[in-house]
């Protein structure tokens, strides 16, 4: 049942996607295009009522496994922090959260670790929804700035974070550049990214590059990387002090493309209250999330995480 009323919403939503592609209207253009889509997602609250205040995917132990949606991506957090060392830091290191959204994981970092942590995000209104929603504003702050030009002097944080910003990012060596320089020697790199299939090593087909564009353009990504390829650019940057290890987590998270549609149903209301023009943006997101969904299935795409000391 609950899968007959998601392939009659899709169908619905189909429609609407398809004058989307003809439109382009959230093709990546500049750094600009990317402020702009996240302004409009944050103000009209779509995805905070739904999903809560963490945008990212949720961490799913097993396979199928029952579990709140919202709770899998606090999950999540916990999860990166422990596999990627970052929660062998003492209490009051500091931390940078690149691309921080609203501020879910920040919070967290600051709340549940004690670390200082600024996030930045290139949306001024997520970093001003990130300030209201933040109450120790002591441990926990953010500003607007570009990954790419980071404001910070080098050897500055103790630790860098950053999940599910890499897409939006253009240059990918002078984004792993950016974070390492500010990273102080000895400290941590935890990362978890979208990446596509090792293209250079299996050519994308004609169907596999189709479906790559549509996942571009729907959300402003100018490209993905492979995880092979953006280990390579943490390596090559002439501020990585160590060794880099890198892993695939696709089969920990890929339920959330399911459950974040399966949340609209059990959380009608949360689309509801904010009226027809927020169930039709909705409904315009489902076939670019059941696209993302098959796409980490058949391996086109892979969930990469990255740790590494400055």
């Amino acid at each position: 049942m609950q899968w007959l009323l998601i392939i009659s919403f899709s169908a619905f939503a189909l429609i609407i996607l398809i004058f989307s592609w003809l439109k382009k209207s959230r093709k990546y253009e500049s750094i600009d295009s990317v402020a702009s889509s996240y302004d409009t997602w944050t103000n009209d609250k779509l995805l905070e009522n739904l999903w809560g205040e963490h945008i990212h995917l949720g961490f799913y132990e097993k396979p199928r496994l029952k579990k709140d949606f919202r709770k899998a991506k606090v999950d999540f957090v916990h999860e990166l922090v422990h596999w990627s060392g970052l929660d062998k830091l003492p209490k009051g290191s500091r931390v940078l959260d690149v691309g921080c959204g609203i501020g879910g994981s920040a919070r967290i970092l600051s709340d549940y670790y004690g670390f200082d942590v600024v996030g930045i995000s290139i949306s001024q209104e997520q970093i001003k929804r990130a300030n209201e929603l933040t109450i120790n504003t002591d441990r926990c702050r953010f500003e607007v700035m570009n990954a790419l030009n980071l404001k910070f002097e080098k050897g500055n944080f103790d630790g860098v974070w950053s999940v599910e910003a890499g897409p939006h990012i253009s240059d990918k060596q002078k984004f792993a550049d950016e974070m390492l320089r500010v990273l102080r020697p000895g400290g941590v790199l935890a990362i978890a990214d979208w990446n596509q299939k090792d293209s250079i090593k299996t050519p994308l087909n004609s169907l596999e590059k189709f479906i790559m564009n549509q996942l571009l353009v729907q959300w402003t990504h100018p490209e993905f990387s492979s995880i092979e390829g953006f280990k390579n650019n943490i390596l090559n940057s002439p501020y990585c002090g160590g060794s880099v290890e890198a892993s695939n987590w696709t089969k920990y998270t890929i339920q959330s493309w399911n459950e974040s549609i399966y949340e609209g149903f059990r959380r009608p209301r949360s689309i509801l209250k904010l009226g027809l023009l927020s169930v039709i943006k909705a409904s315009r997101e489902i076939p670019t999330i059941l696209m993302m969904r098959w796409a980490f299935s058949r391996g086109l795409m892979k969930f990469g995480v990255f740790r590494s000391r400055g």
